[in-house]
């Protein structure tokens, strides 16, 4: 029937029923949605540098292509891939791969596209598509295409670290739209961090792995896509990179100043003294100290005072999450919080610090030192509101008693703090018996820390005796670096020491830390096997925060609960980063602010001719 022939009223109503259709099509739309397609995208806030930006601050225009850098290892690797809880994989494996956004060190938490031209999403952050370039390639020539990203998301979830799975739960689906374009859909629009951080995964060539046992360790060297292929390997002892001359990326802004160097070698070590001889000896050219001892007192050379070998600090502002002794309480021992509480009584750091690391450092007493996600004081405003509802299922002292740890007069006697211990252990029923001390039912006190690096024994033996005084049987259990990882993951230990790195902007990495489900995950990293329901509340609270300042209090809340669980010895902090390097190379006027380790900022460095020659002639 033709429209000429309708009545006017009849009309009227296709109109209307139209105009409804319509209106119900737009709010659907992605017009309606308010969605945002962009060239990067920050966790909160806008990102620092524009779509037609040219570099990021911290890299150098001056920087020059060439050279050699060598790095030191330490222990040994058996595997080439880092993305699965078994072997040991070799350092910077991530040089080889491409993802499809990548973060910059200057900024808290915002990621730029790399393999992705363009990041389109909607206000709620329900889902996102990347638009990867066409230009993208592996090193063999082939296109990295939206399929070879579906491809690495099912095969990371299903066969490679199990972290994978607790950072990407909410991930409800990935698929190829086109041969470019890759839509994440989740199953919340309240985490707004997770279509930042699906952009930081490797994206794997599918032809090449789908043949393949992925979830075995392997010294076959896998193909990539990034500046750098894999090229000599000596099982065990060293491992070179080799710059991709053509390599797809190398003109994007992201990429401008970084990756300078033509070969970068890793030898490895298993004993620091011997590392820090071999750089003396300039073995190598770089070294990260993480150790105040030698910091102060293993480069008193001429070469130093001469500055061809250079020992600089360079401060940041990361986050420098919590460093401590971890309590495996998994462990029946470990069972009373009140015992929990005298061993770290006996831990003496204002000793420790003056002693043993020239006052270097600053004591942890935060899960995220170093930031303003630390919780202080008592609770109060937003966070006090967060963890109010839970009142009944947390220590009182949440409420009512500030977290604070012992100090000592740095004498080294630390009787006051022994003697609070002490008490604790008299309140809970524990008593010494010829000089060991037995829990309420009779059973000896005693426990091992394992270690894998020789150098934290004059760390830990004076903690020992502190502990013998109190009738308890602490000793050290020292392995290699391969046992060492392979316990750790099997949460085969008693007491370990380990690090707990932090992000700027908290999220589902949470859940591999302390989740209750991570907790019987072989491979997570929930060390101390907690099992909180308020921990599983307030890591909530962290991943759906809608602001950054809800994001600050959620953390604290998280922070404080995580610090009233006494499931770690605090340990300590620097911020910032202590290098030692040969003065021949060129390095940008600007250090990444973020870049706790310096891991970013030594590929902004370049070899420099000159001064190279200098050293070379000065050695001979």
């Amino acid at each position: 029937m033709s429209l000429f022939n309708i009545s006017p009223l009849a009309l009227r109503a296709i109109q209307v029923s139209f105009l409804g259709v319509l209106l119900a099509f737009l709010s659907t739309s992605p017009l309606a949605q308010n969605i945002t397609k962009s060239h990067a995208i920050a966790m909160h806030g806008s990102p620092k540098y524009g779509p037609d930006f040219k570099r990021f601050d911290y890299t150098s225009a001056e920087a020059k292509k060439g050279g050699l850098l060598r790095l030191s290892g330490f222990g040994t690797f058996d595997s080439l891939n880092a993305y699965i809880a078994k072997g040991n994989a070799a350092e910077r494996l991530a040089l080889i791969y491409d993802t499809l956004t990548v973060a910059a060190a200057d900024e808290p938490f915002t990621q730029y596209g790399l393999l992705a031209k363009s990041i389109e999403y909607p206000q709620d952050r329900s889902w996102v598509i990347f638009t990867m370039r066409p230009e993208a390639r592996f090193h063999d020539g082939q296109a990295v295409t939206a399929a070879d990203v579906v491809f690495t998301f099912n095969l990371l979830m299903e066969k490679g670290n199990p972290a994978y799975k607790f950072y990407y739960a909410d991930v409800a689906k990935v698929e190829a739209l086109d041969k470019h374009r890759v839509k994440y859909s989740f199953k919340t629009n309240t985490n707004r961090e997770l279509l930042l951080t699906v952009g930081t995964l490797p994206v794997l060539p599918q032809h090449f792995w789908q043949d393949k046992a992925f979830d075995k360790s392997s010294l076959d060297i896998p193909l990539g896509s990034g500046p750098y292929k894999i090229g000599k390997v000596d099982p065990g002892q060293s491992l070179s990179f080799t710059r991709v001359k053509d390599y797809w990326a190398r003109d994007l802004a992201v990429n401008q100043g970084m990756y300078n160097f033509d070969d970068i070698r890793i030898d490895y070590y298993r004993d620091e003294n011997v590392a820090i001889e071999g750089l003396k000896a300039g073995e190598y050219d770089y070294r990260w100290e993480n150790s105040s001892k030698f910091w102060a007192t293993a480069y008193s050379m001429a070469s130093v005072q001469q500055k061809r070998l250079l020992k600089k600090e360079v401060g940041h502002k990361a986050n420098s999450g919590m460093q401590g002794f971890i309590f495996n309480l998994r462990k029946p021992v470990f069972a009373d919080k009140k015992l929990r509480k005298a061993i770290a009584y006996a831990f003496d750091f204002e000793w420790s610090n003056q002693t043993l690391f020239y006052n270097a450092y600053t004591r942890s007493d935060s899960f995220f030192s170093n930031s303003e996600l630390a919780a202080t004081g008592l609770p109060e405003g937003k966070e006090l509101e967060l963890l109010t509802p839970y009142k009944d299922k947390l220590p009182a002292s949440v409420f009512t008693e500030p977290f604070t740890l012992p100090v000592s007069d740095g004498s080294g006697r630390n009787r006051q703090n022994l003697r609070k211990a002490k008490q604790f252990l008299d309140d809970s029923g524990y008593k010494v018996v010829d000089g060991q001390l037995n829990n309420p039912q009779g059973q000896a006190v005693s426990f091992e820390i394992l270690l894998a690096s020789p150098a934290f024994e004059r760390i830990v033996n004076p903690f020992i005796k502190n502990l013998s005084r109190l009738g308890i049987d602490a000793s050290i259990r020292l392995v290699d670096t391969s046992q060492y990882i392979n316990r750790r993951r099997s949460f085969d230990y008693d007491m370990i020491v380990h690090v707990f790195a932090q992000g700027e902007s908290p999220g589902n990495e949470q859940l591999n830390f302390w989740g209750s489900e991570a907790a019987d995950t072989e491979g997570s990293f929930n060390l101390m096997g907690l099992k909180d329901p308020v921990v599983d509340a307030m890591i909530d609270k962290v991943i759906n925060a809608d602001s950054r300042e809800n994001l600050v209090y959620a953390t604290r809340a998280l922070d404080r609960v995580l610090l009233h669980t006494h499931s770690v010895i605090p340990q300590w902090y620097k911020a910032s980063s202590r290098i030692v390097y040969w003065d021949k190379f060129g390095i940008p006027a600007i250090s990444p602010a973020y870049d706790r380790y310096y891991m970013t900022a030594v590929l902004t460095w370049w070899y420099d001719e000159k001064r190279a020659a200098k050293i070379a002639n000065n050695t001979q």
